[in-house]
């Protein structure tokens, strides 16, 4: 996928000709190996962009919209033409600007005397990948446009000149994606962390919300109470606490394995279904005097064993 660049590059260091009368900057720097945000790119990537670069249009500062914005009449200087890749330099051609346009005299003495000032900035779509720590271009896909701009030590990032970089009230997802497309990616990539860890989230609640709801379901099967708490009268929420406590039932509901699940409310189940038994054999009848406690503990040791008794106290006390 090709993304959009733009690179700044001067001509300092360049033997820039001048050609006032015909209106010429002949071998001006348009693109190094190395840009000035970083990026490399490939000598192949350069060598087959010659075509992309020749008669391109060479327009004065940056567009106040954007680099895909209409330009004015009076910002149109000239064109590149005669583009020509340098081995181990970069891409040279010549700026055929009109000799009658208010900015040309100023153009001539700075190619003359201050070359530095002579600066295009390229907006273009590349193809890029990454070496380690290091951009690299690998095709240069289109030239959208070339400026001339006049103050390049300004230019910090992609498409940050210095009067540009306040202008936040001008700032939209779009211009966010042409300009700054990483910090674009990095955006989408917390996003979409954010919007994960919420569905984490969600999915976690919803699986508790699944797991009451399945212990409610047994609990009705196997006719045992569930533990509402609000709207129970307070004798009957007594009765349901002792039978399947909230405790028990969050216990209940930590249990991942459904069949462990259904066989610990079916013990329950039976538990409670059994208790009036054991009560009855503990218990037959309310004593009525010494006498008969005595003979009430004489028919238990008689009838009752010691593992039955102590299997109905350990029942008891679950």
């Amino acid at each position: 996928m090709a993304e959009m660049l733009q690179e700044f590059v001067d001509s300092r260091g360049v033997a820039v000709r001048v050609d006032r009368e015909g209106g010429v900057l002949r071998g001006v720097k348009l693109i190094g190996l190395v840009s000035r945000n970083g990026r490399r790119y490939r000598q192949s990537a350069l060598e087959q962009a010659k075509s992309l670069y020749e008669e391109a249009k060479v327009n004065v500062n940056h567009p106040k919209d954007g680099p895909l914005a209409p330009r004015d009449y009076q910002d149109r200087l000239g064109v590149i033409r005669g583009v020509a890749f340098r081995a181990g330099e970069g891409l040279f051609g010549d700026l055929h600007f009109n000799p009658r346009h208010p900015l040309a005299e100023q153009l001539a003495w700075d190619a003359e005397h201050n070359p530095r000032n002579v600066g295009f900035s390229h907006n273009v779509l590349a193809r890029l990948s990454r070496e380690g720590e290091n951009t690299v271009v690998e095709e240069i896909t289109r030239v959208q446009g070339v400026d001339l701009v006049a103050d390049p030590a300004a230019t910090l990032g992609l498409y940050e000149q210095a009067e540009e970089a306040h202008r936040w009230d001008a700032l939209t997802v779009a211009t966010l994606e042409l300009h700054r497309p990483d910090l674009a990616a990095e955006m989408r990539a917390a996003a979409t962390q954010r919007l994960q860890r919420d569905l984490d989230e969600a999915n976690a609640r919803s699986a508790v919300l699944e797991r009451r709801q399945r212990v409610v379901e047994l609990l009705c099967e196997h006719g045992l109470p569930i533990p509402l708490g609000e709207g129970q009268h307070r004798e009957s929420a007594d009765a349901t606490s002792r039978i399947v406590s909230p405790a028990f039932f969050e216990m209940l509901t930590n249990v991942q394995d459904d069949g462990q699940l259904k066989q610990l409310i079916v013990e329950r189940a039976e538990l409670v279904r059994s208790a009036p038994t054991w009560q009855n054999r503990l218990m037959p009848g309310a004593p009525r005097s010494r006498d008969q406690i005595a003979l009430q503990a004489r028919h238990l040791a008689e009838t009752v064993s010691a593992a039955d008794f102590a299997k109905a106290i350990k029942l008891a006390a679950v």
